[in-house]
């Protein structure tokens, strides 16, 4: 955590009215000091701490291609700042069969107060100022979960709950570059789309919800690759709605 905030901006200091905006919500697996999650340290590094790849993303999106990013700094299983307040899930007790021993009986409502209520917060200052034309949220997800054995055969995916404009033009432009493209899979985003529902259906402002299959980021090449098209393609969507 940086100034003991439970997110970092990046790319904020000369804000254009009318651009993208990024939104990282699983970018960390910081756990700060005075919580125990009672896990193996080596669950840590795994998708159910961290979306793997999506900071190295955002770094470049803000700092290469001009696309300012608002980034978690705490691991989703603190605090998931995808869930709204009411969900269980907002301070899991399991993720993927795995239990988080640390988390039964936790003060749910201290960590709201102190992760993601500020979380939150700063993100809807920050929509405020930037005014930008459309959000990204980016996210990724594990090719195959511990629990199925089904492969997921997408490369990147676009979730969406009551307004699909933008995802319909992004799923588009994903297929023309060759990918397997998911249509709000392998989540829905009619179940999964907390901060979305919050900050870009709620304001009227149009968004894509961009999932990548973890294999694509793990590297900083993939990365690399990932942002450039992400720049390309988001840029082109923004131009349809």
């Amino acid at each position: 955590m940086i100034d003991n905030l439970p997110y970092r901006q990046v790319g904020t200091e000369d804000l254009r009215p009318g651009g993208l905006l990024c939104i990282v919500d699983h970018a960390s697996n910081f756990v700060p000091e005075g919580i125990e999650l009672g896990i193996d340290s080596r669950l840590m590094d795994q998708h159910i701490a961290l979306d793997i790849g999506v900071e190295g993303i955002a770094e470049r999106l803000a700092r290469r291609h001009n696309i300012p990013a608002h980034i978690a700094c705490v691991s989703r299983l603190v605090c998931d700042f995808h869930r709204r307040e009411d969900e269980p899930a907002v301070v899991p007790t399991e993720s993927d069969g795995k239990l988080i021993p640390g988390n039964i009986g936790a003060d749910v409502e201290a960590r709201l107060e102190r992760y993601h209520r500020p979380y939150h917060n700063a993100l809807a200052k920050l929509i405020a100022e930037a005014k930008p034309k459309m959000l990204v949220a980016l996210h990724s997800f594990t090719p195959s979960l511990d629990t199925s054995d089904e492969e997921r055969p997408w490369e990147v995916a676009l979730l969406y709950n009551r307004d699909d404009t933008a995802a319909r033009h992004a799923i588009r432009l994903f297929g023309e570059q060759g990918l397997t493209v998911g249509d709000n899979q392998p989540y829905s985003g009619k179940q999964l789309n907390a901060t979305m529902d919050r900050h870009a259906e709620g304001n009227g402002i149009p968004y894509c919800t961009v999932e990548i299959r973890q294999d694509q980021i793990e590297t900083e090449a993939g990365q690399a690759r990932w942002a450039l098209m992400l720049a390309d393609v988001m840029g082109r969507v923004a131009l349809e709605v």
